[in-house]
């Protein structure tokens, strides 16, 4: 049986071996195959392309982009053509475009450098050729421009002040796309006209562009860059949305039908986003398709924005570089909002808070110059300022509970035996005495009262470019995790001095003193791994609270003494 198997085995390798060389592949296969001879493969792509039906524009939109995006989800990059470059520099980034799709290939940015490399610049240009990608879907067709060898018909350097344009013809059909730039601006201009032959089929005309499929890793923590990747959205009648790669099975399809003021593809820091017109045609609808997976993280994806060409052709906005807050306030069209604050279910609660605390941040940090680092332990103490006089109404209502504990006591002694009654004349009491049956709590309300902007805050260190890379004492970078786990631990040990300070010479109360000993725990656990500057912010507004907290406890004893009795 040993020796059967072993000869099948042989038999089976030599088939495989000796196959490829007694039957060699024809030269026009290798050919077609040879990636420096590839020829376009968009009448491939337009042999199943079914005819656009007579129908409304933004229906036409959805049948034809559909198909299309199934037609060119894997068309290849035209290398046949040698493509030439122009180099476009402004007072914050480097863009390089390449003649073949007419489109940036690179685009690095002056101001920040990628930490996965250290020390080289970031560069967002893709992998696998331009950035974006352009498909004119025109009657009966869908011409991939990408594959498209365009030709510069501006002169001179372009750059600020000066466009850079291209033209070609693509199946009778003349393109141009140009675009301007400005020097201190990560917004780049892109307008084009489309002149269809004449006697051709007549009927609408879209423009399809393809987002970045993927983004380079820039962060020193890859994975986290990874799981960050996403397409975000708005539409005009909608607050924005946000998809992630991971939410995209490989192949699935998700259509969002509707109009669009701006689509965008991000990573952890970095966006590049197209923007309808202000006040001009937003885009008719965006189809999400979900790449195949090459690791446990999903790495790529396709996002295709369709735009309605008319006679006078088509104009978009793209925004590529960091998300930096105030900028993409500055852009307008809600697009600060790229990246929504919280959950799905929680996003109308954090998200305006998170945007009043991100504005109260860049605004300490722009009047008072210091380090982000700095500006978190000011935040930190003044939200305790902020926070006093509702401790110390806690702290009248706690005495209040602490006077009235004696009678308390009489009343769950005489109905030791009836428990409903008992409820009954100790809620009496409370209603008498307007003492809120919850004061025994008290002692942990230093803890609870900032969880609204500590929430925030999470959200907000997520993606916040400003504090990314920002040393801050023995921290290199408060944006990523405290490396050797002072901060999580001093945050932790800081809550627990808090409650033990708050419940001295209060009245008994198993819950909340179990409390103490829960809530620090979980916390610390919870922060342990976060961004470091988190937990500064929590651990200096705790240290903050403590005066106050041990002024409360020392209160307490001197009604203590006045109420209760000495035996």
């Amino acid at each position: 049986m040993e020796k059967r198997m072993i000869l099948a085995l042989v038999l089976t390798a030599a088939v495989v071996g000796l196959t490829p060389v007694l039957f060699p592949p024809s030269p026009s296969s290798v050919r077609r195959a040879d990636s420096t001879a590839v020829a376009p493969a968009r009448s491939d792509a337009r042999a199943n392309q079914p005819a656009p039906p007579a129908v409304r524009p933004a229906a036409q939109a959805a049948s034809v982009a559909s198909a299309a995006t199934s037609a060119g989800d894997s068309l290849p990059l035209v290398a046949a053509v040698r493509a030439d470059s122009t180099v476009v520099t402004t007072g914050l980034a480097t863009y390089r475009f390449v003649n073949v799709g007419a489109a940036p290939a690179s685009l690095v940015l002056h101001r920040y450098n990628n930490l996965a490399t250290r020390g080289r610049p970031v560069d967002l240009g893709a992998t696998d050729g331009t950035l974006i990608r352009y498909r004119l879907v025109v009657p009966g067709d869908t011409i991939d421009l990408s594959t498209t060898a365009f030709g510069r018909t501006s002169t001179g350097m372009p750059g600020p002040g000066s466009p850079l344009t291209y033209e070609a013809t693509a199946d009778g059909h003349r393109v141009a796309i140009s675009y301007s730039f400005t020097e201190d601006s990560y917004l780049v201009g892109v307008a084009g006209r489309v002149d269809s032959p004449p006697g051709g089929t007549p009927g609408a005309r879209f423009l399809l562009v393809d987002l970045p499929r993927s983004f380079p890793v820039t962060e020193a923590d890859s994975v986290g860059d990874r799981r960050s990747l996403a397409y975000a959205f708005k539409s005009e009648r909608e607050s924005s949305k946000s998809v992630g790669f991971a939410k995209l099975d490989p192949g699935e399809r998700r259509l969002e039908a509707t109009p669009l003021t701006w689509v965008a593809a991000k990573s952890k820091y970095f966006v590049v986003g197209v923007l309808a017109p202000d006040g001009g045609e937003p885009f008719s609808e965006v189809t999400f398709t979900g790449g195949p997976r090459t690791s446990r993280e999903a790495t790529n994806a396709i996002a295709t924005v369709v735009e309605r060409v008319t006679e006078e052709g088509f104009a978009f906005e793209v925004y590529a570089g960091p998300q930096e807050w105030e900028r993409m306030l500055a852009v307008g069209r809600e697009f600060d909002s790229v990246n929504p604050y919280g959950w799905k279910f929680m996003q109308g609660f954090v998200q305006p808070f998170a945007t009043i605390v991100m504005r109260v941040l860049l605004w300490m940090h722009n009047v008072l110059q210091l380090s982000y680092g700095w500006v978190l332990v000011i935040f930190g103490v003044v939200v305790r300022l902020l926070l006093w006089p509702l401790n110390q109404k806690a702290m009248k209502s706690s005495l209040r509970m602490q006077h009235i504990q004696p009678k308390m006591q009489e009343v769950q002694k005489k109905y030791a035996g009836n428990r409903e009654k008992q409820q009954a004349e100790m809620m009496k009491i409370y209603k008498e005495e307007g003492v809120s049956p919850f004061t025994a709590l008290t002692g942990c309300l230093p803890m609870l009262l900032p969880m609204p902007v500590l929430i925030a805050l999470f959200f907000v260190f997520q993606n916040t470019i400003e504090f990314r890379g920002v040393p801050f004492l023995w921290l290199t970078d408060i944006s990523i995790k405290d490396p050797y786990y002072i901060l999580p631990l001093v945050m932790g040990a800081s809550m627990y001095v808090l409650s033990w300070i708050g419940l001295r010479n209060a009245p008994p109360n198993p819950q909340a003193k179990m409390m103490s000993y829960i809530f620090p725990f979980m916390m610390t656990f919870f922060l342990l791994n976060l961004a470091g500057g988190l937990n500064l912010y929590y651990a200096v507004q705790n240290i903050a609270a403590l005066p106050q907290q041990w002024l409360i406890a020392r209160e307490r004893q001197k009604t203590a003494v006045q109420v209760i009795p000495k035996k």
